[in-house]
Order: C-alpha cells, then sequence, then structure tokens
C-alpha cells in the first residue's frame, strides 16, 4: 500500500534488517538468508502486509517459543507422486519453500506432484511459492489454512473459517507469468491488519458486526467483526474446501481446532499447507504452450474494456511493481518504519535507516 507519504527503502536494508533479526531468534545463517529471501520477495510484488510488515510478528513468536528456530524438517515421499511434510513447527517460509523443491523433483519424474504440509506456520503470501515451480517451466498451485478464523460460514455469525488463500501460476513466453493470488475473503486480513497500523477506514463491504451485521468501517473495530467471504457462499465454499485439503488431509488445525496467532502468540499453529507442482510439456512441447499463453494474454489485455476501466491481467500489476521496487527500493508507510525501529532497537541490531 503505497501513499504520499511513504518512504523508499533499499531491498539491501530490508533483507539485512529480516536477516540479522531471524540470526537474533537463533535461526542458523543460511535458514534466515531463505526466509529473508522469502519476506522480501513478498514486498517486492506488493503483497506488503505479508512480507517485512509481519517481522515483529515473527519475531515475537520466537521469543515465546511458539515457533521452532532449529526444525528437522522431514519429507515422507506417500507415493510416486505424492508426499507429506512434517515441518516441526519451524517456519512457514522454510516448510513450504521445501515442499515446493519437493514438488518440482517429483513433478520431473511423475509429470505431476501434490505436497502437503502439517506442523508448518505463517509463511507470508501465497503467489511467491505458487510461482516457486515457474523457475522449473511448471505450473504453480498454492493453499493454505489461514493462521486465524476471521471468516464465517455462508450464513453463519461465528469466526469458523480462515482467509484460505489460493494462488495458481502459469508460465509465459515473452509475456510475465500469470499468478492469480486471492485470499477467499473480499480482502486479506493482512489488509485489515495494514489499515489498522495506519488508521485508514475499511471499506463498508469488508466487515460486518457479527451481532447486528451492520458494517463495520472503523479499523480499530475490527478486532471482534466478521470478515466476509468473497462472493457471498461461494468465497465460504472454497475457504472451507482449501481448509479441508490444506488441514484435515495433512493432519492440521482447521475450523474450531485452528490457533489465532494474533490471540493466542505463544501457541504452536499446526498450519497446513499444499503445494502442486505440473509439468505442462507432459501435454505438449513447452514452447509451444508459452506460445500459446502469450497468445491470449495478448487477446485479452487487447480487448474492449468498460468506461473508465483497464483490462488487467493476473501478475501484470505484480510484474510492474517487482521491477519498479528493484528500481527504486520498497514503499514504507510511517508507522512501519516505526514500529521496525523499535525492533531494531530491542534487538540490538542496525536499523533500516542506519544500512
Amino acid at each position: 500500500m503505497e501513499t504520499k507519504s511513504t518512504t523508499r527503502v533499499p531491498l539491501a536494508a530490508v533483507t539485512g534488517l529480516i536477516t540479522d533479526a531471524m540470526v537474533q531468534c537463533n535461526l542458523p545463517p543460511q535458514d534466515a538468508a531463505k526466509v529473508a529471501e522469502l519476506m522480501l520477495e513478498a514486498d517486492l510484488i506488493g503483497a506488503d502486509a505479508h512480507g517485512v510488515f509481519r517481522l515483529p510478528q515473527y519475531v515475537d513468536r520466537f521469543k515465546r517459543g511458539s515457533t521452532n528456530p532449529r526444525p528437522n524438517i522431514k519429507v515422507e515421499r506417500t507415493a510416486p507422486a505424492t508426499a507429506l511434510i512434517d515441518g516441526d513447527n519451524g517456519m512457514g517460509h522454510l516448510v513450504v519453500s521445501r515442499a515446493a523443491e519437493t514438488a518440482v523433483e517429483l513433478a520431473r519424474e511423475c509429470g505431476v506432484a501434490w505436497v502437503g504440509m502439517h506442523r508448518s506456520n505463517h509463511a507470508g503470501a501465497a503467489g511467491v511459492y505458487a510461482a516457486l515451480p515457474l523457475k522449473a517451466d511448471m505450473i504453480g498451485l498454492y493453499a493454505a489454512v489461514a493462521n486465524a478464523n476471521h471468516m464465517p460460514v455462508a450464513g453463519g455469525a461465528e469466526l469458523l473459517l480462515g482467509t484460505n488463500p489460493l494462488a495458481i501460476a502459469i508460465p509465459a513466453g515473452e509475456e510475465p507469468p500469470l499468478v492469480l493470488d486471492i485470499a477467499t475473503s473480499v480482502v486479506s486480513y493482512g489488509t485489515i491488519k495494514n489499515h489498522r497500523l495506519q488508521n485508514i477506514p475499511l471499506q463498508p463491504n469488508w466487515m460486518v458486526d457479527p451481532t447486528t451485521g451492520a458494517a463495520i468501517t472503523d479499523p480499530q473495530k475490527s478486532g471482534g467483526a466478521l470478515l466476509l467471504p468473497m462472493g457471498g457462499y461461494k468465497g465460504a465454499g472454497l475457504a472451507l474446501m482449501l481448509g479441508l485439503m490444506a488441514g484435515t488431509l495433512n493432519g492440521a488445525f482447521f475450523g474450531r481446532d485452528c490457533v489465532d496467532f494474533n490471540a493466542e502468540p505463544g501457541k504452536a499453529t499446526n498450519t497446513g499447507q499444499f503445494v502442486v507442482a505440473l509439468d505442462p510439456s507432459r501435454f505438449q512441447k513447452l514452447d509451444t504452450f508459452k506460445a500459446e499463453v502469450d497468445r491470449h494474454m495478448r487477446e485479452l489485455r487487447a480487448s474492449k474494456p468498460l468506461p473508465g476501466e483497464t483490462v488487467r491481467l493476473p501478475g501484470e500489476q505484480r510484474a510492474q511493481r517487482r521491477a519498479d521496487r528493484l528500481a527504486h527500493g520498497l514503499p514504507m508507510a510511517p508507522e512501519l518504519l516505526v514500529q521496525l525501529d523499535k525492533l531494531a532497537a530491542e534487538m540490538g541490531i542496525k536499523r533500516l535507516g542506519d544500512r
């Protein structure tokens, strides 16, 4: 979220801050660097509520002992094209990136692979992980049980569903890859937290009071409100199905069992996720597929827009933001800079401005 008051911060400074903080939390340097790389990627693509924004919360969980800084991540290949990963309560970034690597390895053999996870943690932006198989010219899918229940089931008034995200990444040729990254809520809860931090009013169709059904627009009153599913019952149904596949199927938490990592930061979350990798070359020549994706993207982009609108494709703004931020640094709100400077002081590491 970029406003006139944001400050551009060099990428190296952000990477250094995250890495130093993770090392201070007793992560091995190699793991700390991996976490920093994946958190930075979330910021680069514009998922501003899922990158360095989350650092204070991650550090707090390490301090409370609710996340394991040195996990023994175990991969069990359960069939030719499937695997189950025990994350040993480590950082979700490490667990899910291992899952993506495993999915690509299995898909090289089998054409497709599904890798589930349990005993994982919050991993940031879904699109980061769906895009990892792109490096191997594969289609990637990622879904997760969110780390808190903020939505009701269709017609309900209880917080029983997470914003369970779904991301799909499809490689292209000369065009940027198509990357769809959506929460099953009307907006992600990270967006709500960002609005609360900056005291920006919520849109009236985002949250409602569970007792009256009235819209909640004051971000400071978002704590007990219901976050609405996208598309009404469709979003609620999708969140439920993804939760069962990412959580229950893998022996991870779902529904009433979920631990709210905001309200109960001292508890392990047993987060469930899955990654799917699909090799398009098993269906046709890879170059032919990529060329066809390019052709369709160009035809769709050139289609007639609605008055006052611009035709948008999944992944285009992501690619544009990434190029801009690589060149000019990350935009950060002053409220976030204050939080990160406070964290750095508490941990005895360099502030962003000193890097």
